[in-house]
């Protein structure tokens, strides 16, 4: 019987003859045999990522897809955890707004004053709530799957179906989006055509309400934390009172011989508990709504100005690499889907007539937007459809 030294050696010997590498008949052919298998695997490894359109910005994106993926499934779990943080912290602010500044208002303000705040209030507190529910419930709008007429600009590479105009794929909700403005975690759903209208009405009524909120209370909260500061610093620097007619008896022993429960008395508290807790929920409410108002008030801004020029946030982007593009070969860029300052608000918020700013954007209206979302009409400045 053969040895388990000559097996492996046996087997060895066969590894190296499958790849022609064993030193039979020179080194010159052994070299050259290693050379082309190592040109033979840099070209396979090449032929996997490789192609005609491979850039920096594919590279990148290679690099950061686990970035990416990550990102995208905690804004995904973390949605629903994000909508709760909306709707207690508003509904804090209306439960102070109720019990501490309502009541101070109506002992304090003159009766034109009352009704105005009454009337502004809850005016702004019903459009908040509304578009706040319909942006979060409104389906954003998908492309149809299936076979249609609908004209397309390209095909997702990730659904495998046409896009129309202005369509994109969320990779958060994992479908294409019409007319994509971004995926909003403060929604839970992606801010498209069928929704884009609530998605902006609840920025900017959310914004209003937090700088009403922040103006009614500024003289509240400087009181309030004026108060603060003044049990703060009583409570630091003073343990008690010292008892007064305690008999000549005590004040002849040494100090650390005194009874302390006679010797210092606690003094009675400044305000009560209900005082403290009313000044603790007016800074709390001012600085919260301060906060949300420079926050939310910039991002609305941006979306203002974004709608003025018929862009999404991902069209802006897009526009953005387009111009310099044709601005390098000596030419201008137009935006296909830009109607006019007037007109692009008018389309956002469905405005036919003039009687609509009032029932479409004054008060809760829950009309469908302009258009399909799949075919979008040129303005008179351009004949063709450029692809976006």
């Amino acid at each position: 019987m053969r040895s388990w030294r000559w097996q492996i050696f046996r087997n060895m010997r066969l590894f190296l003859r499958w790849f022609r590498l064993c030193p039979r008949r020179g080194n010159r052919k052994s070299r050259g045999r290693i050379q082309e298998l190592w040109s033979y695997g840099k070209l396979f490894l090449k032929s996997l990522y490789y192609n005609s359109l491979t850039n920096s910005d594919t590279v990148l994106d290679c690099i950061f897809e686990p970035v990416y993926w990550v990102v995208d499934n905690v804004t995904r779990w973390f949605g629903v955890v994000f909508v709760c943080l909306v709707i207690a912290l508003t509904s804090s602010i209306v439960l102070i707004v109720y019990l501490c500044v309502l009541p101070l208002i109506f002992s304090t303000y003159p009766i034109h004053w009352i009704l105005w705040h009454l009337c502004y209030g809850h005016w702004n507190l019903i459009m908040l709530a509304f578009h706040y529910y319909k942006a979060t419930t409104t389906s954003p709008g998908f492309p149809p799957q299936e076979k249609c007429d609908t004209p397309s600009v390209s095909i997702c590479k990730k659904c495998i179906v046409p896009k129309p105009p202005r369509t994109h794929h969320c990779s958060i909700c994992n479908k294409c989006i019409l007319k994509m403005d971004h995926h909003c975690p403060w929604l839970n759903n992606c801010v498209g055509h069928f929704n884009h209208r609530y998605f902006f009405s609840f920025c900017l009524y959310m914004t209003m309400g937090c700088i009403y909120c922040s103006i009614s209370a500024k003289d509240m909260f400087f009181d309030a934390y004026n108060a603060i500061e003044s049990y703060r610093n009583m409570d630091m620097h003073m343990e008690g009172d010292p008892v007064t007619g305690a008999g000549p008896l005590f004040s002849l022993l040494p100090l650390g011989y005194r009874p302390r429960q006679s010797y210092y008395q606690t003094p009675p508290p400044p305000y009560t508990f209900q005082e403290r807790l009313f000044h603790k929920s007016i800074l709390y409410l001012w600085v919260l709504t301060s906060s949300v108002a420079l926050a939310l008030g910039g991002l609305t801004l941006w979306h203002a100005v974004l709608i003025t020029r018929g862009e999404t946030s991902v069209e802006r982007h897009i526009n953005r690499k387009e111009t310099k593009r044709l601005k390098e070969k000596g030419k201008v860029f137009r935006n296909p889907f830009h109607y006019g300052r007037i007109n692009n608000w008018k389309i956002l918020f469905g405005v036919e007539k003039r009687s609509h700013w009032l029932t479409r954007v004054l008060l809760p209206s829950s009309h469908a937007p302009y258009g399909d979302g799949l075919v979008w009409d040129c303005p008179p400045h351009r004949a063709d459809l450029m692809a976006i």
